[in-house]
């Protein structure tokens, strides 16, 4: 269901692996997904990797299991209710997670795949891979992705998706801002991506991401103050002592991480 490894350089690859499924982010998929990011959260990883095997990145939540619990004795609110928050605590835990995500998409990403997309921290596609919302089309807004890609995309190009179920192709994708590269081979870009940030200071990266999501959810002045309480305490960390010197002795810095 989920494929994991570690490069050399830190790099760790998640890989979704139920391409038989479109992989569908079933209660089970979600569950697995949520304890791999919980561990990655503890590890030494350095950037995370998100791909998947198949012509699908995800088809989104699975419909099939969605009407299965059509039959159950409330109707399946119960189990709606379970698959939405277990969702929502995988979108969370991949904005949380003190490495950056990089999604590498090689295929068709929509509803709550699209989503997983946007959570994440950049985005790499493949020219062929392709993008939509399509919830309307079987009467059901795609309310949960509309959270995600709202905050990566801005409110027209969310809405033009959400409300229209079209889709988009991955150049239109990169320009309406889901995506940061459109390249021939995903995985190899987003790899050279991941090794880039894996190569600076932890310290400065895991501080900086945080500090990011941080000021966002903030008004501007507020937003002013939590980014400069931020600087500050990145400037006294060792790493920035040790990559101003480096800077201006004209030497390559030696990272702590610290």
């Amino acid at each position: 269901m989920l494929t994991r490894h570690r490069s050399e350089t830190g790099v760790e690859w998640l890989v979704l692996n139920r391409p038989a499924a479109r992989n569908a982010l079933s209660l089970e998929m979600l569950t697995a997904l949520e304890a791999a990011l919980a561990e990655i959260a503890a590890s030494d990883a350095r950037c995370v990797i998100l791909a998947a095997e198949g012509p699908v990145f995800s088809s989104g939540h699975d419909l099939k299991e969605m009407r299965a619990h059509r039959a159950d004795t409330d109707g399946g609110r119960g189990f709606y209710t379970q698959a939405m928050a277990a969702c929502a605590r995988v979108m969370q835990a991949v904005v949380n997670l003190p490495q950056p995500v990089i999604a590498a998409v090689e295929g068709v990403a929509t509803a709550a795949g699209c989503q997983l997309v946007a959570s994440c921290d950049l985005a790499v596609a493949t020219p062929t891979a392709r993008f939509c919302t399509p919830g309307v089309d079987i009467g059901l807004f795609c309310s949960t992705p509309a959270v995600a890609i709202s905050r990566t995309m801005g409110r027209r190009a969310a809405m033009d998706m959400l409300l229209t179920g079209r889709m988009v192709e991955a150049e239109e994708a990169r320009a309406m801002g889901l995506l940061n590269r459109v390249a021939a081979d995903a995985r190899a870009t987003a790899l050279a991506l991941a090794e880039g940030i894996a190569a600076r200071s932890q310290l400065t990266i895991r501080m900086g991401k945080a500090g990011f999501n941080a000021q966002a959810a903030c008004a501007l002045p507020e937003a002013y103050a939590q980014a400069a309480a931020v600087m500050v305490e990145n400037m006294m960390a060792e790493d920035a002592k040790e990559g101003i010197g480096a800077f201006l002795e004209k030497r390559p810095p030696q990272w702590q991480d610290k």
